[in-house]
């Protein structure tokens, strides 16, 4: 069971495949084990070593999601957020309650994914967050050691309309931030005011942009090495795609293609659809989809999919690449990369 903090340690070793827990847990001896790698063009030796294993770092969270790595740490923050909370992962230190609440300050308790969804640093280390149920992009006002915050609202609206609720975010070099705004954290009580999902560009001075309006369900983000490539995952069973948007020295969208389309893998032997996304310094997409994380060349070449087993939200690289993190369902995992 859940103590006061949600937070319970285990210490086990163990090695079994999918295995579900309802309380919140790090494995501190050593790790389980689970899925595989789904290799389907020989590429994806390069990045991912043969016969590598997905360790299990933690469990027994709603629907974890926007990892973010915190080099000057070694750590890794990422959300749980149908309970608002962020959390905090050290291999030293295992597991602690990082933010609450993360996403949501209201009164209601039938908001369905009230949580901060995606993360990020700014260009001065202050933590951004996506935050599902204040329909808003905010700053992290209390330095990144306190369980409890107060926020700095950067954006809640597009020319008076309530955003839908803020998903993915991503920063350039030049300090631009390009983020998602989808659906999903609305609820019946608080409704809808836009008429559309967009993709939007917050610019240094505060001045916003819409950039996309015309996917039905933008969500992961994320850029090339050379800033020029603008990534989208639609999270939509339908039309379940990766897109590629060329962006020109403004950061406006300027052309764009269907990167590669998922939507036949779709259903129920494959959980998960297009969700978040990262981009490895190689170029190379890493990409969750229809059953875990899609390894995807800049072309659009399915190279093959580390499959966890579960619907599969985001994941991201720790400093130096050696690890790729994926938060998926109940789980918080990792692989090791080449």
């Amino acid at each position: 069971m859940r103590n006061s903090t949600g937070l319970i340690f285990l210490a086990i070793t163990l090695a079994c495949a999918n295995p579900k827990s309802s309380t919140v847990g790090v494995l501190t001896s050593s790790y389980e084990t689970t899925g595989s790698v789904e290799i389907l063009h020989s590429e994806l030796n390069s990045l991912i070593p043969e016969g590598t294993e997905i360790e299990i770092l933690a469990s027994g969270f709603e629907w974890s999601e926007g990892p973010l790595w915190l080099a000057g740490q070694n750590a890794l923050l990422f959300s749980d957020v149908p309970t608002n909370k962020v959390w905090k992962w050290t291999e030293k230190d295992s597991l602690s309650l990082f933010l609450e609440p993360s996403g949501y300050l209201g009164r209601e308790t039938n908001k369905k994914e009230p949580g901060a969804n995606g993360l990020a640093l700014d260009g001065d280390g202050n933590l951004i967050l996506c935050q599902h149920g204040e329909r808003r992009i905010a700053k992290m006002k209390s330095p990144l050691s306190a369980p409890h915050s107060d926020f700095t609202v950067l954006v809640s609206d597009y020319k008076g309309k309530s955003f839908n609720s803020p998903n993915d975010l991503v920063y350039n070099k030049s300090g631009q931030l390009f983020f998602t705004d989808p659906p999903y954290g609305l609820d019946d009580w608080n409704p809808k005011e836009l008429d559309f999902q967009g993709v939007y560009r917050l610019d240094v001075d505060g001045s916003l942009s819409l950039l996309l309006d015309s996917l039905s369900r933008p969500n992961g983000i994320g850029l090339s090495p050379d800033q020029k490539t603008l990534y989208i995952a639609q999270s939509d069973a339908k039309k379940a795609r990766y897109y590629a948007f060329d962006l020109d020295e403004n950061g406006d969208v300027v052309g764009g293609r269907v990167l590669l389309d998922a939507t036949a893998e779709v259903g129920k032997e494959n959980p998960g659809l297009p969700d978040g996304l990262t981009v490895h310094s190689s170029g190379t997409l890493f990409a969750s989809g229809p059953g875990g994380i899609w390894v995807i060349s800049s072309e659009g070449k399915h190279l093959g999919t580390i499959r966890t087993g579960q619907g599969t939200s985001n994941c991201t690289f720790d400093g130096n690449e050696t690890y790729l993190y994926m938060t998926a369902d109940a789980y918080l995992m990792r692989i090791r990369m080449d």
